[in-house]
């Protein structure tokens, strides 16, 4: 279920603290963040975000397609190797 729209989109504020101090000092380096649940705004475009996965930072760049979408959509937490059938047809 979404979140209602008067109560406006999610957000931790320590996120937009960080993207003021990134863009007032002019260096866009990559803002590590364990808030995947975070809603990407406007604000955020162009800033590059460290999004946790559960083992490592993956650097998402917010371009203006991402907006008011989470995070976390785009640190995937698994990764799909193959199935077992698919070695065994290959070899032989």
């Amino acid at each position: 279920m979404a979140r209602s729209v008067w109560k406006g989109p999610f957000f931790d504020n320590y996120l937009l603290g960080k993207v003021k101090k990134v863009k007032e000092s002019g260096k866009y380096e990559v803002i590590k963040t364990w808030s995947r649940r975070s809603t990407i705004l406007p604000s955020f475009v162009g800033i590059t975000f460290g999004v946790h996965n559960g083992k490592k930072f993956i650097p998402v760049l917010v371009t203006e397609d991402m907006v008011g979408r989470k995070l976390g959509e785009f640190s995937p937490t698994r990764n799909f190797s193959s199935h077992s059938g698919d070695r065994k047809a290959k070899k032989g």
